[in-house]
């Protein structure tokens, strides 16, 4: 039986019942074989050699293949349809090499199939053909250029700027692309605009909305009413004047359906119309194409094959008849820039399976079935036919004009089925419905509305604008824009609000650099055009080592030249770069970086260790200024002032509350050369810091608070409040490793909990984990061990009883009643622990002799 190996156990599944007993398929789980995440793993000065291992999940699946392979000997590949299937085949094929599973005589062919049908599949098995070296090549390059960026690039960042995580040749520019979006947004100044709009009566006594296009017989650009003034005037000038229909155009107009699926238009329709991620749409999708019902997810190809066309149509006519069938099939021209991937869109593989036929119960595999199914239907179906209708309002004197808009649906083809969602929608006046209107019929003014509007900045980016923005641009490709995105939120450069992306301190600073010292290689036209030499090598037109070469000439060069720059050096330049977001113009013309609480100190960003960023005084710690990251006025609404707020005095000290990088709290005495470090305490988050006292300060600073000594070993019990909340602890005694501590319910308990209940809470946390004090109970004694000694005893464990021999313990089986439990059951149970364990039995101690034996033998 032929060997296949495919890419997932599901898909093994499925294929297995297509090919039948005649072949044995197994499953890869992935990638086989990665390059070891440290330095040298690719080598340019060695023609870029690359050491490859077989990750340690993989060897036992690599194994099975290779066993499978000593029954029969020979080999298929049928892993994805793409760079990355072509690559795992490849790394398989040289695994088993190097493990001598394949020999010389082992017939190994690679298959392709887009869907996992029978058909697909069985076709596929017809026409075999060896692993395909320049899409392998193609990998290799990006694997390349991946490692090399992230493993010389990251210790930059990590050494120049501290709490930065990693670099990446994609991920940085996907970085810059929020960055910047989020900059505009910041440096956006909005601008008033005024509209007027009327309730128009017919003479039938219908209704109708028209918005003022003509004043002063000018027509009105945007801006042109720029003020409450103006705009009352253009009432004015409207409800003066009697009104007539000018004319009443009106024009057929077609909209056609939206191109079938490929990976990216699928990611971004799941993100508006479902909220879904583009990992969450990926997860969902593999799992629809591993069942089989729809072709291979990870293309961007738009072309459908003429059968799957074909049966488009019958569908099309079988439900909704031959009138939402056009004559001629659509044909689809791919117009993603760098498209290579010759696959098909994404689409279901049997046209008449509906979303209900499924056989799953997975909300999310069905909604996006039914979405890829409506799309690829409706990509076959005729245009929606429409009347557009042009309605102008104007007065006798042609001083004031108005206009309406609607359109009324003739027929309504694809729309039947499928609308394409849009993103960032602004209500379109097109789309309504106008009633019977005749030109010369003389209008009744209902109502005169004047508007008041305001300029809105660029909209940050979803997932789905931002692969949108990705394609267009030609950064990365289909298989990588959901771990792209994923990589940044993971990393804390980004975070995701309600489906927005905004970019985090730690992304911002990240991009500064890069811009700054490496901004060839965060930028869009050379990403793209590494893309488009990557793609020349999956041609067979390009030499994969070559690219690298010239990719690694000037990309060494320039992470040599950051080798000398000082921390110091960097932060300032970032301060410069973000100057304008960091520190605008103040409106009275001083100095924006003059600190606001000493006026002597000039303010900078700074990084703390965590990695986040603020805003500092020079002339810290005499001036304890710091404000949020971000421009003046983000504040957050503490009610603390930046150079603190004094609360009273107690015992001669002065108590402050203060407001820092990492939360508001309260300290006793100032800062000085004899008190560089005086007590503080965090203000807990329940507390609103505005309403903070001197007397909840002072039980704050009075922190940790002993209850009192342990009833049972006298070690002293505390009190306190922690990074998770308020906890107790009890400390270790001096014969004892570590200690116990055990959350509080409330802050106020802090204060106010006794040794009975602290010593009760921390008797329940011991018990719970199992650990010190939590000692198991005895059931039962069996007695002592006939061969070796020692006593035998059954204990009650928190999985269930088990036998309990010196240092061995061995689990009772289920079926068997402890009480039932013989000694020598018992022996047994510890002797195949002992060999399990490999635990080398201890020989047995010689028995005493009794008196009455050493007097037999001396007789």
């Amino acid at each position: 039986m032929p060997v296949v190996v495919v890419e997932s156990p599901a898909k093994a599944k499925t294929i297995n019942s297509y090919l039948g007993k005649d072949y044995t398929v197994l499953a890869s789980y992935g990638h086989v074989r990665d390059l070891p995440p440290k330095d040298g793993s690719v080598d340019p000065e060695n023609e870029f050699d690359m050491l490859w291992e077989v990750a340690s999940d993989s060897k036992k699946h690599v194994k099975a293949i290779a066993d499978a392979l000593k029954e029969d000997n020979a080999l298929i590949l049928a892993t994805d349809p793409d760079r990355e299937g072509e690559a795992i085949s490849w790394h398989l094929q040289e695994a088993l090499t190097k493990r001598k599973s394949i020999k010389k005589d082992t017939p190994v062919s690679r298959v392709v199939f887009n869907q996992i049908t029978k058909k697909a599949v069985t076709e596929a098995m017809a026409n075999p053909r060896q692993v395909d070296m320049p899409l392998v090549e193609a990998y290799l390059a990006r694997r390349a250029l991946d490692y090399l960026v992230g493993f010389n690039l990251s210790p930059v960042l990590w050494r120049k700027l501290p709490g930065a995580k990693s670099a990446g040749r994609v991920q940085s520019v996907t970085l810059r692309l929020i960055v910047e979006r989020e900059m505009e947004i910041e440096a956006f100044r909005n601008r008033e605009y005024w509209s007027v709009r009327a309730m128009l009566g017919t003479p039938r006594g219908q209704d109708f909305e028209a918005r003022l296009t003509v004043l002063a017989g000018k027509k009105l650009e945007r801006f042109d009413i720029a003020d409450q003034t103006q705009a009352e005037m253009a009432v004015q000038a409207i409800t003066s004047r009697d009104l007539k229909v000018k004319s009443v155009e009106a024009k057929p107009a077609n909209r056609n359906p939206a191109a079938p699926f490929m990976t990216s238009t699928l990611q971004q329709e799941a993100s508006r119309k479902f909220g879904m991620g583009a990992r969450q749409t990926m997860s969902t999708a593999q799992r629809l194409y591993e069942a089989g019902y729809i072709t291979y997810m990870r293309t961007d190809g738009i072309d459908m094959a003429p059968e799957a066309v074909t049966a488009a149509r019958d569908a099309i006519k079988t439900l909704y008849g031959s009138e939402y069938v056009p004559s001629s099939p659509r044909i689809y021209k791919n117009k993603a820039k760098n498209a290579q991937e010759a696959h098909e869109c994404v689409r279901p593989t049997e046209m008449l399976t509906k979303p209900e036929d499924l056989k799953t119960s997975d909300a999310d595999q069905r909604k996006l079935y039914d979405l890829i199914w409506k799309r690829t239907l409706a990509c076959q179906m005729e245009a929606a036919r429409m009347e557009r209708t042009t309605v102008d309002v104007a007065s006798a004197d042609g001083q004031v004009e108005l206009r309406a808009t609607g359109q009324v649906v003739l027929f309504d083809g694809f729309l039947r089925v499928y609308e394409e969602g849009r993103d960032d929608v602004v209500t379109d006046d097109d789309d309504r419905r106008l009633p019977q209107i005749d030109q010369g019929d003389a209008m009744e003014k209902r109502s005169i509305t004047p508007e008041q509007h305001f300029t809105q900045p660029p909209p940050r980016y979803t997932e789905a604008t931002l692969v949108k923005r990705m394609e267009e641009l030609g950064i990365g490709r289909p298989s990588t824009y959901a771990s792209i995105v994923t990589t940044i939120q993971d990393r804390e450069y980004v975070r995701k609000d309600k489906n927005r992306l905004i970019p985090e301190d730690k992304g911002r600073l990240v991009t500064a650099f890069l811009e700054n010292y490496f901004r060839r290689y965060v930028g869009y036209d050379f990403t793209a055009d590494l893309e488009d030499q990557l793609d020349n090598v999956s041609a067979g037109d390009a030499d994969y080592k070559e690219v690298l070469r010239r990719f690694w000439r000037d990309f060494s060069a320039a992470v040599a030249e950051t080798a000398d720059l000082r921390i110091t050096e960097v932060l300032e330049k970032i301060n410069e770069v973000l100057e304008p977001h960091l520190f605008p113009p103040n409106e009275d013309g001083t100095d924006p970086r003059l600190c606001p609480n000493c006026g002597a100190g000039r303010l900078s960003m700074r990084t703390a260790r965590s990695g986040g960023a603020f805003i500092g005084c020079s002339n810290y710690p005499e001036c304890r200024y710091t404000r949020a990251f971000g421009p003046p006025g983000e504040e957050d609404d503490s009610g603390i002032p930046p150079e603190g707020k004094l609360l009273g005095e107690d015992a001669g000290d002065k108590i402050f509350a203060f407001k820092g990088r990492f939360g508001p709290y309260v300290q006793r005495g100032e800062v000085s050369e004899d008190n560089k470090k005086p007590p503080r305490q965090s203000i807990p988050k329940d507390w609103p810091p505005e309403d903070v006292d001197l007397p909840q300060a002072l039980k704050l600073l009075s922190l940790p608070r002993e209850i009192g000594p342990h009833p049972e070993d006298g070690v002293p019990v505390w009190s306190n409040i922690g990074r998770y909340g308020p906890y107790l602890k009890h400390a270790a005694s001096t014969s004892e490793r570590g200690g116990t501590n055990a959350n509080l319910e409330s802050i106020d308990e802090v204060f106010t909990v006794g040794m009975n209940r602290a010593v009760q809470l921390l008797a329940e946390k011991v018990a719970s984990r199992g650990g010190r004090g939590a000692a198991a109970k005895t059931l039962r004694d069996l007695g002592e061990h006939p061969d070796q000694g020692g006593q035998i005893s059954i204990m009650e464990g928190k999985y269930g009883p088990y036998v309990k021999w010196d240092k061995i313990n061995a689990t009772i089986p289920k079926e068997t009643a402890p009480d039932d439990l013989s000694i020598e059951a018992a022996v047994a149970l510890i002797e195949e622990k002992a060999a399990k364990k490999g635990t080398r039995r201890k020989k047995a101690a010689p028995r005493k002799k009794t008196a009455a034996k050493k007097t037999a033998k001396s007789s």
